[in-house]
């Protein structure tokens, strides 16, 4: 299933989950026009396992499990992740305001980057993507909309059909597929040899169901009732 939109209605402009998108197509130009150069540049700013493990040796280290969630390894990787953002971000920018967004943003993308790390953590290998960032706004938004239609595209060999189907499903299938793969990948050798951070996936979502079971048992104050009581 690919989803192309929900049927959430929102309060606030999703402005900073456009200037996530923008940021990230931005750098991704960057790194296409660096050429050869790239290697280097996803090197000194992906979030090498090896490093972050050691912070008396690479004290900075921690600061790209940051910088790493701009990062794409192609184009693919980063239309697949902005497509996921902008569907589900703006309604979970809407409950969290735009701040806290981009504070939730950043937490659960540093949380995914930190779970990619503690299964290989000699691994020089650098992680890169908004995957795991994403993966959080993904699940922060399966504990505030489970039932919500989503707009999906179901392709089937040669045809295609568009379908209306509940978050929980779309959402709780990605997360199974996440898990599954994840586990498959400790067996294979795969974590430590590089290919799909899953683990980053898995982290990030889970710090977003956490997120989402907060905001589920906070009372929720309107922006125009906010307003209303400051006047």
């Amino acid at each position: 299933m690919i989803p192309i939109a929900d049927e959430v209605p929102r309060h606030r402009a999703p402005v900073v989950t456009g200037a996530l998108v923008v940021v990230n197509a931005l750098v991704f130009l960057y790194e296409f026009l660096l050429g050869p150069g790239v290697d280097q540049f996803v090197m000194n700013w992906g979030a090498v396992p090896d490093r972050i493990a050691q912070p008396s040796l690479y004290p900075l280290a921690s600061l790209t499990l940051v910088t790493s969630m701009f990062l794409h390894g192609g184009l693919a990787h980063l239309l697949g992740n902005m497509l996921y953002l902008w569907i589900f971000g703006d309604n979970v920018e809407d409950r969290l305001g735009h701040v806290g967004f981009l504070a939730f943003y950043l937490v659960a993308g540093s949380a995914a980057g930190l779970a990619q790390v503690l299964p290989v953590p000699t691994s020089e290998i650098p992680a890169i993507g908004a995957s795991g960032a994403v993966a959080g706004v993904l699940g922060a938004y399966l504990l505030l909309h489970p039932t919500a239609p989503v707009r999906v595209i179901i392709p089937f060999l040669y045809f295609a059909s568009l379908r209306r189907v509940p978050a929980v499903l779309v959402l709780g299938m990605w997360f199974v597929i996440q898990l599954f793969n994840g586990f498959l990948s400790l067996g294979s050798g795969q974590v430590a040899s590089g290919g799909v951070a899953w683990f980053a996936h898995i982290g990030g979502f889970v710090a977003g169901v956490l997120v989402g079971l907060l905001l589920r048992i906070m009372p929720r104050r309107s922006p125009r009732s906010r307003y209303r009581a400051a006047s």
